[in-house]
């Protein structure tokens, strides 16, 4: 699972060398990151009173973690209706034509789609909007295609499962039947492939009125053979009631041409329709995937730069850095940034929070760091 970490440290007046002493120090560890990179927030947010930017902290929290589920959602289902090509789903979980990873690593905030001259709480009912309407679209789109999915397996089991369930309009011919006659009709009945030879021994004295010699085995499968008989109609009653004594099943089956192609026509229809829904569907998954995890970066943007302001103060003044932290150095890593910004910890005179309000996630709690720190775990690509 890739896991990145945005972290925000005060940018001193120069954003760019607190950028490079970060980098050079990293630097002198071996194989402890993979990359680092600014992660570039525009400084120029309307900031808006100490208030709003507390009850916005809270509320953009709320968004990243709902942000994330539709994000992983629209993957997840992206993969069950690749369904036998799952193998390709990471491919196609692109942003903009990047992956997830290339597109974290080079972000840029879209001014167009958020304009930063609307305030932060605009920003956030703008994406959150967004989101909603991501959600509700891929449930009706998924119910729809789900339904059609499940008409479409319930008729293919009928076709292939036990001779006990499965259809048989497929597996008999007409020349099997008496057909259209006034007093005589055939019957197919499941006899279990030991029981053969009970079968062939009693069917004609199960009841009166059973034509001699006429069962023939039509199909087999593992279990059980599927044995035709023909009798006179009045006497199907007491041919089902005594077959059941022998544990022989009559199915409930009467030759209809007209039927037979019914059910045939039905499937097909739904197979084509699955393959003509398939395409629209496939497509507005995978440009929502892209659309939901730009979002979804875009409010980790938003909450970086709420929790600098809160952390650090104003004039706004920091840098955002992008780290990809080696899975297996995350602790080593965490106690080197430690060093490096333990003396962030506490209130500074610039702050515009007490030291022990707890906003965001960043008061007293076992994920605090005299940094501001939020992870992206890109785990939605590795559904296989």
């Amino acid at each position: 699972m890739t896991e990145f970490w945005i972290i925000s440290v005060p940018g001193e007046r120069d954003p760019n060398q607190v950028y490079q002493r970060l980098q050079t120090t990293l630097s002198k560890y071996k194989d402890i990151c993979s990359q680092v990179n600014k992660f570039n927030i525009p400084p120029d947010f309307k900031v808006g009173t100490l208030d709003i930017l507390v009850g916005l902290s809270d509320e953009l929290s709320k968004l990243d973690v709902y942000a994330e589920s539709i994000t992983k959602k629209v993957a997840q289902y992206m993969g069950d209706v690749l369904e036998e090509q799952k193998h390709k789903l990471e491919d196609n979980l692109t942003v903009n034509g990047l992956s997830p990873a290339a597109f974290l690593t080079k972000f840029q905030w879209d001014y167009a789609k958020y304009p930063v001259k609307q305030t932060l709480s605009s920003l956030y009912a703008i994406i959150s909007e967004q989101l909603t309407k991501v959600d509700s679209d891929l449930k009706a789109k998924s119910q729809s295609y789900n339904n059609l999915k499940g008409c479409l397996q319930n008729l293919e089991r009928k076709q292939t499962g036990s001779l006990l369930t499965r259809e048989l309009g497929d597996i008999v011919k007409r020349e099997q039947f008496i057909v259209d006659s006034e007093y005589l009709t055939t019957l197919v009945v499941v006899v279990p492939k030991n029981m053969y030879n009970d079968w062939k021994s009693n069917y004609e004295r199960m009841t009166d009125m059973v034509v001699p010699k006429s069962s023939e085995l039509i199909f087999e499968d593992q279990d059980n053979g599927l044995w035709t008989v023909t009798l006179f109609k009045k006497m199907t009653d007491d041919f089902k009631t005594q077959a059941r004594e022998f544990r022989f099943v009559v199915r409930d089956f009467t030759y209809d041409e007209k039927k037979i192609e019914e059910s045939r026509n039905e499937l097909s229809k739904l197979e084509s329709d699955k393959k003509r829904q398939f395409a629209p569907l496939f497509r507005w998954l995978k440009v929502n995937f892209g659309e939901a995890f730009s979002a979804m970066v875009h409010i980790k943007a938003l909450r970086v730069f709420v929790e600098s302001v809160l952390r650090y103060g104003l004039p706004v003044d920091f840098q955002a850095i992008l780290l990809e932290p080696n899975k297996k150095q995350q602790k080593k890593l965490r106690d080197i940034l430690k060093q490096l910004y333990n003396h962030l910890d506490g209130s500074s005179s610039s702050s515009v929070l007490d030291e022990d309000m707890n906003v965001g996630g960043f008061g007293a709690s076992s994920d605090y760091f005299p940094y501001v720190s939020f992870k992206v775990e890109l785990n939605m690509i590795d559904v296989r």
